[in-house]
């Protein structure tokens, strides 16, 4: 039974790398063959999907769909980038408010978001697109770990624990994963102006995006505010519910945009997430996941700091190719029966894990989410980019902001 799920979760894994665009297919085919096999039946797939995560998942993709119809996004990006002095300014500024809307809005559709801005400004400017995109890709991939609503590895990680929309800002008395994120964002904006320093070009560009309506900005508001007052009578318990009904309230007000929501909604990411919660839970009742955490164990020893760094740098390698969604989700187990081993608490694993995996994949075009979709978009417009003009940019990138990030979780949870 062991040997069978290893072999079709690593086949699997085969295929999620070489068929992207089919990974939610991928996934429940495999799930299908674990049925199958006799090895779960279908209360264990009911059981192990976390219908909570995929609520929040679904209420904050659709508010921030309805935020980035409402043309806020796209002109604070046109307010920064008109006050920016030189083309490298302009980048520096788009990367910021990708960052910025990140926070509070999935990856890919910050990319969405504020792409179009970025080839804007680039024929406007007559300037090259790429440094744009990839700088608009990395920048929400680490801002998007900082908050409950920003990556599905937030998502996932606060279900696990588990952790409420609060607790990324403040836990256990001492500051949360949102502050490590921020200095690490610090760090690495300094590594993207020393990269893109050599623009110089004057630039000179006039506001010209309109906003059609401010109503979606309270509502993102109103959602975030309900969240935080939320985590204090229920915790995380509520937090789907929360997201669903914002969703549902942006979508009655703005019911023109419910067709073009629903065909622009990622579900793919969607399904491939409930069936990694299905594959993910099978190596745990199989045993497999244990016997992960006694490797671990053995290269590590009882060295707390070791174990961390380990954790770390091994999530920031595997996510740099390989999805880093499937790979969370089996190594949360892994982290908290490895900080138990140690006597530490599992909270320094669980967010050096997150910061490793979410920054991790800015190293490659492949490695997140976010990336394929700005590089596709460049090959749109064609303008490909090559695997090694995007790792010029994303690995002192991640490798500065991992460090920072790492860093002042050690100190603050060592």
């Amino acid at each position: 039974m062991k040997a069978a799920t290893l072999i079709i979760f690593i086949v699997s894994y085969f295929f999620f790398i070489y068929r992207k665009n089919y990974r939610a297919q991928i996934c429940w085919a495999a799930v299908l063959l674990l049925i199958a096999a006799g090895i779960i039946n279908i209360s264990d797939v009911i059981s192990f999907v976390d219908w909570n995560v995929l609520a929040i998942f679904v209420g904050a993709m659709i508010v921030a769909q309805i935020f980035n119809y409402s043309k806020v996004p796209a002109w604070l990006a046109d307010v920064l980038v008109s006050r920016s002095k030189n083309v490298s300014w302009a980048i520096l500024s788009v990367c910021l408010i990708s960052g910025i809307i990140s926070t509070f809005g999935e990856n890919v559709a910050t990319v969405l978001i504020v792409a179009p801005i970025a080839f804007a400004i680039a024929r406007k400017l007559d300037v090259s697109p790429v440094p744009f995109l990839i700088g608009i890709a990395i920048s929400s991939n680490l801002q998007g770990a900082g908050t409950l609503v920003g990556d599905p590895l937030s998502m996932l990680i606060a279900g696990y624990i588990p952790i409420n929309f609060n607790d990324f800002f403040w836990f256990g008395g001492r500051p949360g994963i949102f502050f490590a994120v921020q200095a690490g964002f610090v760090t690495s904006f300094v590594v993207l102006y020393f990269i893109f320093r050599k623009h110089k070009k004057k630039i000179s560009y006039k506001t010209s995006v309109k906003v059609k309506s401010w109503i979606p900005t309270v509502i993102l508001g109103l959602m975030v505010l309900a969240l935080a007052v939320g985590s204090l009578v229920s915790g995380i318990a509520a937090a789907g519910l929360i997201c669903m009904v914002f969703a549902v309230l942006s979508l009655a007000i703005y019911r023109s945009e419910i067709k073009q929501v629903f065909s622009e909604f990622d579900r793919e990411t969607f399904f491939f997430l409930a069936g990694i919660f299905v594959m993910v839970g099978t190596l745990t009742k199989v045993g497999i996941i244990d016997s992960l955490t006694g490797v671990f164990t053995g290269i590590v020893g009882n060295n707390s700091l070791a174990a961390y760094l380990l954790i770390v740098w091994f999530s920031v390698l595997f996510s740099a190719f390989i999805d880093s969604i499937p790979f969370t989700l089996a190594m949360l187990p892994v982290a908290q029966s490895l900080s138990q081993g140690l006597g530490i608490e599992p909270y320094l694993l669980y967010f050096g894990l997150v910061i490793g995996a979410s920054v991790g994949g800015n190293i490659t075009p492949i490695g997140a989410s976010a990336n394929i979709v700005a590089c596709g978009m460049l090959a749109k417009e064609g303008r490909p980019v090559g695997f090694f003009e995007f790792v010029r940019i994303g690995l002192p990138y991640t490798i500065v902001a991992v460090l920072t990030s790492s860093a002042v979780i050690w100190f603050l949870w060592r």
